[in-house]
């Protein structure tokens, strides 16, 4: 039987999957991109190659690429990454608001649609960015995508709700299950995806389940919740090549399953289909699949 790497399992999803959809969280990772000063991930490398394999399996055709916090602000990983999928992926870059308009607008043309602020595991940059960060990508049209402590973002909702851009909450918003309808934040994230002016990505559920298992089921509530809320503000993201998993802080998951479990919260296909593909499309600018066909058998 096949085997992928960094994913466990070998079997594709149950559900059926849709044309063009899009896995909204990976990273590539490669020894020859030095790792920033400070950085507490450093996994193997994982290609693109590796992932366009798993893509196979899966059924997705669509990705997103995130800058992980192994290289700081150093892009070059990520851009090679979207280099290697052509019109098929868009990239979340990690900047420090030093760019130049020209530097901006080349990762723009590259495919790069967002930036991180990862407070989490982050080297580069502060909560102190926010409003900095946001003013320098609000001409480009882009998103800010932010990962930090639940405490911590509670105690920012106004800040956010003043940005002049919108927001994406990656790994379900960094909130454990048992904080899902107790916790400040998990009510702000609510608020804003209410609001039109976040997305959560339901990504990562084994890193916040308390048991490090992605098909943990106490994760069927707090990952409703978002989509009960707004079923058009949600993403899907594998989060491959699962680098805390790669670290043995949890089990590698396997991403078929993964995907299992977005059909059963979805609880439809309409729902199902809009996540992984409807929703990208609007946030990252894909085309629409009724477009690309019409290009495809003009």
């Amino acid at each position: 039987m096949a085997t992928f790497a960094y994913s466990s399992g070998a079997g594709k999803p149950t559900a059926g999957i849709p044309a063009h959809a899009c896995d909204c969280h990976i990273h590539v990772y490669d020894a020859a991109w030095p790792a920033a000063p400070g950085a507490s991930l450093r996994p193997p490398d994982a290609s693109i190659a590796q992932y366009r394999a798993l893509q196979q399996r899966l059924g997705t055709t669509r990705a997103v690429l995130v800058t992980p916090s192994t290289y700081g602000a150093d892009n070059r990983g990520m851009l090679a990454g979207l280099a290697g999928m052509g019109g098929q992926a868009r990239g979340v870059a990690v900047i420090d608001g030093r760019e130049s308009d020209a530097a901006l607008q080349a990762l723009h043309n590259a495919g790069v649609r967002g930036v991180r602020l990862n407070l989490s595991l982050g080297v580069s940059g502060g909560i102190g960015m926010l409003e900095p960060l946001a003013a320098r990508i609000a001409p480009l049209g882009w998103h800010m995508q932010l990962l930090m402590a639940p405490d911590q973002l509670a105690g920012i909702g106004a800040r956010l709700a003043k940005l002049p851009v919108q927001l994406v909450f990656d790994h379900m918003a960094r909130l454990h299950p048992d904080q899902a309808f107790v916790h400040p934040a998990h009510a702000l994230v609510l608020r804003l995806q209410r609001e039109g002016r976040a997305w959560v990505k339901v990504s990562g559920g084994y890193i916040v389940s308390r048991h490090g298992q992605a098909d943990d089921p106490a994760l069927d509530t707090l990952a409703r919740s978002y989509i009960d809320a707004a079923p058009d503000r949600v993403l899907w993201g594998s989060d491959w090549p699962h680098a805390t998993a790669s670290a043995g802080r949890q089990p590698m998951p396997d991403d078929a399953l993964q995907l299992d479990r977005l059909a059963a919260w979805a609880g439809g296909t309409s729902t199902f289909e809009q996540i992984l593909v409807r929703n990208p499309q609007a946030l990252y600018g894909f085309a629409c699949a009724a477009a690309r066909e019409s290009l495809e058998t003009s």
